[in-house]
């Protein structure tokens, strides 16, 4: 088998040769709007094209929003209509996300689309962590409000994506949680994220595109929500959930990737076996119920001797195990 067809073999209960991260039969194609966001890597404030200041320190992993009462794009959500502009998505220059996409052999891999930036991402993107929370709380209806208007937004991006460049994935970004807890209330998500979130799952399978939500966090009390949603993947899905439990509420329904527990073993002072172990862990514990990728969640090991002993024992006892436990 391929990369494409022993994943899809995972997905569909089907015997796969190994067992590993999803995310290995996966090219990601260039985002236009993301490109355009991106801004330096210099440790400066640069606006994106909703007006969040963002920070990009040298040697960082990525840039960071830094949102305070001085520079928030909503600095009252009562009059949030006054203050925000929603960026045009007329003129994008979609050469480079086509011309990737072209070049993707799809029989081997799946042409995947990153798309950053979720609903409630956005919200505290626009007024700051602190100030959003208790929005939710204190001014539902309007914080409804607001995300109606951001998910058109992104139902129209997401039907520009499919027309310019037919992904098979789309890679949709938003961290609902902390390895905690939810951000929110589960009956504050469900009134006002939710119905949007099945909006934009519907355009997407629409579109003929499989739904793959990324959030390395908690979702533990939302799981069933999100088989509801048409969530097809949840990619992120790290060990502080009990995954066990909910491969059983979830009834298979939701493939998931993830489950090695990234920061335990991205560490100083560490042996060798202890590393290993752990992706023996994941895989002996979660492959069982199928339809599960075993990974680090957020994608890697910082350390880069951690990550070579992790991806060698993922590749190895990946497919030891595999052949040991044969779909019948």
């Amino acid at each position: 088998m391929n990369l494409r067809e022993n994943a899809m073999a995972i997905y569909n209960r089907q015997q796969p040769d190994f067992y590993g991260d999803l995310m290995q039969a996966v090219e990601l194609i260039p985002d236009p709007v993301m490109m355009g966001d991106m801004p330096p890597q210099d440790g400066k404030e640069h606006a994106d094209s909703w007006g969040t200041i963002y920070l990009f320190p040298p040697g960082a992993p990525g840039p960071h929003p830094r949102v305070n009462s001085s520079n928030a794009v909503i600095k009252d959500i009562e009059k949030w209509e006054e203050q925000l502009k929603v960026p045009s998505l007329k003129g994008l220059d979609w050469t480079l996300a086509e011309q990737v996409a072209s070049s993707i052999n799809r029989d081997e891999k799946f042409v995947c689309f990153m798309f950053g930036g979720g609903l409630f991402e956005r919200s505290h993107h626009l007024m700051g962590m602190e100030t959003a929370l208790i929005n939710y709380l204190e001014y539902p209806d309007e914080m409804a409000a607001l995300l109606r208007v951001i998910a058109d937004y992104k139902i129209e991006y997401i039907q520009m994506v499919a027309e310019h460049t037919h992904p098979d994935i789309i890679f949709y970004h938003d961290d609902w949680g902390s390895k905690q807890n939810l951000f929110l209330p589960p009956r504050v998500w469900r009134s006002i994220i939710k119905p949007l979130q099945k909006e934009i799952s519907d355009v997407i399978h629409d579109c003929g595109m499989i739904y793959m939500h990324h959030a390395d966090c908690i979702c533990q009390p939302i799981v069933t929500d999100m088989v509801e949603i048409g969530v097809d993947i949840w990619q992120g899905v790290i060990a502080q959930n009990d995954i066990v439990e909910i491969q059983r509420i979830t009834e298979g329904k939701l493939a998931m990737v993830g489950g090695i527990d990234g920061p335990k073993v991205d560490i100083e002072n560490i042996t060798e076996e202890q590393i290993r172990a752990e992706v023996r862990r994941a895989i002996d514990t979660y492959c069982p119920a199928g339809r599960f990728y075993p990974s680090i969640p957020n994608g890697i090991c910082f350390r880069e001797w951690n990550n070579s002993i992790v991806m060698d024992e993922l590749e190895k006892y990946g497919r030891q195990w595999a052949q040991e436990h044969p779909i019948k």
